[in-house]
């Protein structure tokens, strides 16, 4: 009959007896095993872990092989004479700034507005220009009464200068009959001397009234341009991106209020290598694609091919190096169409453009353009 051994009690109940004791059940035992505690099963959580991690790879090489062949698709139908490459929808930036130093009296405009050529945005300060301005306007007021005054002053001593030359032309008269003597000629003809001198400083008086009534007519009119250029206006229609400045803030000389961005001048700009940028030219045919708007396509032209490559050393020897060149292409959208949907411009946008460097080549039907 086999010896019955004494079992271990709860944990922290045994005492050294007790754990001695343990150590001599025997290992067949199946109470013995379930009462004693196992170790931790560190191998079934690494198993656990390796199958989430190839789990996530299996996602990712399916999303992977479904972006492939979503790639393969699209581009795999375009035909010889079609380049393309990846680039951003851009928009040229305006910055409207200030042209003198001043603080900012008034804001029209806020980030997101839609502005029309000319539209006022902002206003500067111009109290100290409109000072000056006044003070020009009554010194155009000052030199009109001088012009008025000189101008009578000439009437006058032109009236003097008739009386004089008449008794001159009296006086030798009577000289031939003997009746004066020659001394009052000589007076007389000192008398018209002078009359002449008086009428010719007064005419120079009029021409120089004249001109300060011009200089400060001038400087008025300078000062209303200047307050004209502190009204601020939209140069082109655009749609408001940034507000740099708040109210009551003293800019210097170009210093930034809005930065807008023009509508009218959107265009994507893609790089090439040599052997496709040497066929585009100036005028080809493009379309841009847009990932948010991958069924709608828009007609471009090429406006800019970049002179000089990037990418790559300044020296190109071998044949291998020249293939790594690249060429910036801009494909600009037609402004017409652009003025069409100016709501719907956006920049920054990533997309695809399309460049038919051959003619004769027909675009695919995914690529036939939007109206």
């Amino acid at each position: 009959m086999a010896e019955v051994r004494k079992l271990p009690g709860p944990p922290g109940s045994e005492g050294p007896e007790s754990v001695s004791e343990r150590h001599d059940i025997p290992e067949h035992s199946a109470a013995a095993r379930a009462l004693v505690p196992m170790p931790t099963d560190r191998k079934g959580k690494t198993r656990r872990r390796l199958r989430i991690a190839a789990a996530v790879v299996v996602v990712l090489a399916i999303a992977g092989g479904g972006g492939l062949y979503w790639w393969k698709q699209v581009h795999a139908r375009l035909p010889a004479g079609i380049s393309w490459g990846n680039g951003r929808i851009e928009a040229d930036e305006i910055d409207i700034a200030t042209k003198f130093p001043g603080r900012v009296a008034e804001l029209y405009a806020d980030i997101g507005d839609m502005l029309a050529p000319g539209q006022i945005v902002a206003r500067m300060d111009t109290r100290d220009l409109q000072q000056s301005l006044e003070k020009s306007e009554a010194q155009t007021k000052q030199a009109q009464r001088a012009i008025e005054e000189a101008n009578a002053n000439l009437v006058q001593l032109r009236a003097q200068q008739v009386l004089a030359d008449q008794e001159m032309s009296r006086a030798r008269s009577l000289l031939d009959g003997g009746w004066v003597t020659k001394e009052m000629i000589d007076q007389r003809r000192q008398q018209l001397d002078s009359a002449n001198a008086a009428v010719n400083a007064a005419e120079y008086r009029v021409q120089q009234a004249q001109h300060a009534l011009e200089a400060s007519q001038h400087d008025a009119e300078l000062y209303r341009v200047n307050i004209a250029d502190n009204t601020l206006v939209a140069p082109r229609a655009g749609r408001i991106q940034y507000r740099i400045t708040n109210i009551g803030e003293v800019l210097p000389a170009g210093g930034k209020v809005f930065t807008m961005l023009d509508v009218s001048y959107v265009y994507m700009d893609i790089y090439l290598p040599t052997q496709e940028a040497g066929k585009i030219k100036i005028g080809t045919d493009a379309r841009i694609v847009l990932d948010a708007y991958p069924d709608h396509p828009i007609p471009a032209k090429v406006s800019f091919i970049a002179s000089q490559a990037q990418f790559t050393p300044k020296t190109v020897e071998t044949q291998t190096e020249r293939d790594k060149l690249m060429f910036r292409i801009r494909a600009r959208i037609d402004p017409e169409r652009l003025t069409a949907h100016a709501d719907a411009v956006r920049s920054g946008l990533p997309g695809v453009t399309y460049l038919r460097w051959d003619p004769s080549v027909a675009w695919p039907q995914n690529l036939q353009g939007t109206p």
